[in-house]
């Protein structure tokens, strides 16, 4: 490890211990930055971040911004139009959440049936701040961790869901994240998703901001019932100069469905963690996700799943799309426990590069302590089809269109596996661009 320059934090974790608290939260907070401290900034000494050189960008002297109805150096207008960008359908339920703070001003829930809860951590905590303990306490590992203990350090808000059992929330719930800094801030949403059994509903999580350099160090926990179902939906646009960390942790009782859908398109380094425990039998969960750098960009994606117990399906597929000097990391674990006989879990990675720059890391892995299990993995590096482009060329379609066509094509198996149609809207349009995506979607 390398010695954390945490001077700036310890001044700024003091400061934030100062608020009025429940001495177990206050007690939550110093774990987190002990560890944090401990831990340090990881550096690629570390296996896990090998091919991620966090260590430049980290070790910046990012601070949280005052809380303030309108963050310095950013107008209205300007907050606006980022809400006007992120939104995908007036008619979805929507928090907003600026400097990882929610903002009532520019959130709109519709109609919610009974004892459905959508609102902010922070208020929440202030209500009823005991209900929320056995979730946050329920710690990481945070062995290696160090940005997992750094969120813990800040634990102030973020979203709360809570679906009740039985019921199908039919309007999608869109939690918008808005930097808002012209430089060096950081913030550290934690997300509570809690899904009752035989529940479903749909989440997207979206990250965009306004500036060059800041920080979003977010952690979303989901809990899912017997037979509940989730499709969660996660969208990074952040800034070309931004720092984006993120972990979605997902603990899945017997029968529950869990369908993650993972789109990276922006920071100038972006690491993204999915870590799934399928405790409980006729589990199933669904892992797919697509990465596009360009430029200098680095993006760096990481899946766990547990299977804890029998009869468990899990499936898998992530692609990369790579342009320029842009770099990819993929690592995938599936861990099959003594007890999970009869376990089915398939996982593929396939990049495409597009330039001869470019470069990806890929590395699938397989941990079996069963003997009746069907597993599989693979991965696949590769370039544009030089025959397909040959035979759209002389079918009269120009090289930059039948470029574009290709890399739909490659692309679209994951797009078509989103459900909602605004957002398989929104990817295709960005897809249909063209690879280097412009500021205005950005």
């Amino acid at each position: 490890m390398i010695a954390t320059e945490h001077e700036t934090y310890h001044e700024q974790h003091v400061a934030f211990q100062r608020q009025d608290s429940p001495a177990w939260l206050a007690d939550l907070r110093q774990r987190g930055f002990d560890e944090y401290t401990r831990l340090g900034i990881p550096d690629r000494r570390l296996e896990d971040w090998r091919f991620t050189n966090v260590a430049p960008l980290a070790k910046r002297p990012y601070v949280m911004p005052a809380v303030t109805d309108s963050p310095i150096g950013t107008t209205q207008d300007e907050i606006r139009a980022l809400v006007e960008q992120a939104t995908l359908d007036d008619q979805f339920h929507r928090l907003v959440f600026i400097d990882g703070r929610y903002s009532g001003q520019w959130s709109r829930l519709h109609d919610l049936p009974e004892q459905v809860v959508i609102e902010s951590l922070s208020g929440a905590l202030a209500e009823r701040p005991d209900d929320l303990r056995p979730a946050l306490e329920n710690q990481f590992d945070f062995s290696d961790a160090a940005f997992a203990a750094l969120n813990t350090a800040f634990i102030h808000d973020g979203a709360l869901i809570e679906i009740p059992e039985g019921v199908t929330l039919e309007r999608p719930v869109h939690l918008v994240f808005l930097s808002t800094g012209e430089s060096q801030t950081v913030s550290h949403p934690r997300n509570l998703v809690r899904v009752g059994n035989h529940s479903k509903t749909h989440v997207i999580e979206s990250y965009l901001g306004h500036g060059e350099s800041y920080f979003t160090n977010a952690i979303t926990q989901i809990t899912l019932g017997e037979g509940a179902e989730l499709d969660h939906h996660k969208l990074q646009h952040e800034q070309l100069g931004a720092l984006h960390i993120s972990l979605t942790a997902v603990d899945q009782r017997s029968s529950s469905r869990f369908r993650s859908h993972y789109f990276s398109f922006g920071a100038a380094l972006a690491r993204n963690e999915v870590n799934c425990m399928l405790d409980g039998e006729q589990i199933e969960t669904t892992l797919n996700g697509l990465y596009m750098p360009t430029g200098e960009q680095l993006m760096d994606c990481r899946t766990r799943i547990d299977h804890a117990k029998p009869h468990c399906n899990s499936y898998e597929l992530y692609k990369g799309i790579l342009n320029d000097r842009a770099k990819g990391v993929f690592n995938g674990k599936i861990f099959v426990h003594q007890d999970a006989q009869k376990t089915d879990a398939k996982q593929s990675n396939q990049a495409l590069l597009l330039s001869d720059d470019a470069v990806v890391n890929t590395k699938p892995q397989l941990e079996i302590y069963a003997d009746d299990v069907r597993c599989t993995h693979g991965a696949t590096i590769g370039e544009l089809d030089d025959v397909a482009m040959n035979y759209l060329r002389s079918r009269g379609i120009p090289s930059d269109l039948a470029r574009k066509i290709l890399i739909f094509a490659f692309a679209n198996d994951v797009v078509q596996g989103v459900e909602l149609p605004a957002v398989r809207r929104r990817l295709e349009s960005i897809l249909l661009s063209g690879h280097e995506l412009s500021e205005d979607i950005l």
